[in-house]
């Protein structure tokens, strides 16, 4: 799928991009080029000390923001595939910074729309999150406007052959600033309690390794307009204190500002538009210029889920124990792990 191909990368220098690099390495040895856009010099340099030039010299670096129309055009001359991964993603960075995020999250959402449509680009897949279903902070807001950016492209996009569609899914594990690293470090750090913000609380789990197979498979099957949501368990945060430290007391510190109880992910009115792939959903395109709603559902062998449903954290079917998230921090976040 990407053997002879150009991808650029922006925000390449994150936890995604970083496993989207060693997957298209691994997977894809005939790459043609891979870009990593960010604008984090500091970054780059530590991920050219991995993959050093003489050994992978299909890697480009580029220093450039999102926010820079110019630059992103430079950086997508020649390129096949656009992953979009750049954004202002702290909840109370951007309530503090609204202006900031939006020139980000917004802003820049558009430039890599025109930057694709001006250049030949043949494929754009934008990350999104569970936040961006109905949002009640500014990063889910934004991130819901650029959602219904790249969706509207595909309407906007004249004879051009170029598909844009986006990926949403919950907390990734072991990702920068998220509960699984910040419990390991409290309780590494001799604390006598861990701080949980309510007992109740819920969230969606998936790996990076899940959520690059979920981009991936965009990329091959996607018409334009869609928004692919995984199928993935959920977790109650109590539990996955314990399972970090289980003779630690627990704590609860309230809800923080702009943070629900539950993530949503499709909500009841989604629904009317979403249809269940077996491994995914897809939430179809309202406004469609290109492909009527048949013609999603047959090329994606695809059913409509039932009247009413809505997909969120704490209605979930599959739900992580104690156990499976010790194993999966040991699988996927810390090799080393073990219960203290």
């Amino acid at each position: 799928m990407l053997n002879n191909k150009s991808v650029l990368i922006t925000g390449g220098t994150g936890s995604f991009g970083k496993k989207f690099i060693e997957t298209i390495l691994r997977d894809y040895p005939q790459v043609q080029k891979i870009v990593i856009y960010s604008r984090d010099e500091l970054k780059q340099f530590e991920l050219k000390q991995k993959y050093p030039y003489d050994r992978y010299p299909q890697l480009r670096f580029f220093i450039g923001d999102v926010r820079d129309g110019e630059r992103l055009k430079r950086a997508c001359e020649g390129i096949d595939v656009i992953i979009h991964a750049a954004a202002i993603k702290q909840v109370d960075t951007a309530e503090y910074n609204p202006e900031e995020c939006i020139k980000t999250n917004v802003q820049g959402a558009q430039n890599v729309i025109n930057a694709a449509l001006a250049t030949g680009v043949k494929h754009v897949v934008a990350l999104s999150t569970d936040k961006a279903c109905a949002p009640i902070n500014l990063y889910g807001a934004t991130k819901l406007t650029s959602d219904k950016l790249f969706v509207a492209a595909n309407n906007m996009k004249g004879n051009r052959d170029i598909r844009f569609s986006v990926v949403r899914y919950g907390n990734v594990m072991g990702s920068r600033g998220s509960v699984i690293p910040f419990f390991i470090n409290k309780r590494n750090h001799g604390a006598k309690e861990l701080p949980i913000t309510d007992m109740r609380m819920t969230r969606f789990n998936i790996s990076l390794e899940a959520g690059v197979d979920l981009v991936m498979y965009a990329i091959g099957h996607h018409l334009g307009g869609e928004i692919f949501i995984p199928k993935i368990p959920s977790y109650h945060i109590k539990d996955v204190a314990t399972a970090i430290a289980p003779h630690l007391q627990q704590v609860e510190v309230g809800v923080r500002p702009g943070e629900k109880l539950h993530e949503e992910m499709i909500t009841v009115t989604d629904a009317l538009d979403t249809i269940d792939l077996g491994k995914y959903y897809v939430i179809m395109p309202s406004v469609s210029f290109n492909h009527s709603r048949e013609e999603y559902i047959r090329h994606h062998h695809a059913v409509l889920v039932p009247e009413g449903f809505h997909y969120s954290s704490d209605n979930n079917i599959e739900w992580e124990t104690v156990e499976s998230m010790r194993e999966n921090i040991k699988k996927f976040v810390d090799p080393n792990f073990e219960v203290r």
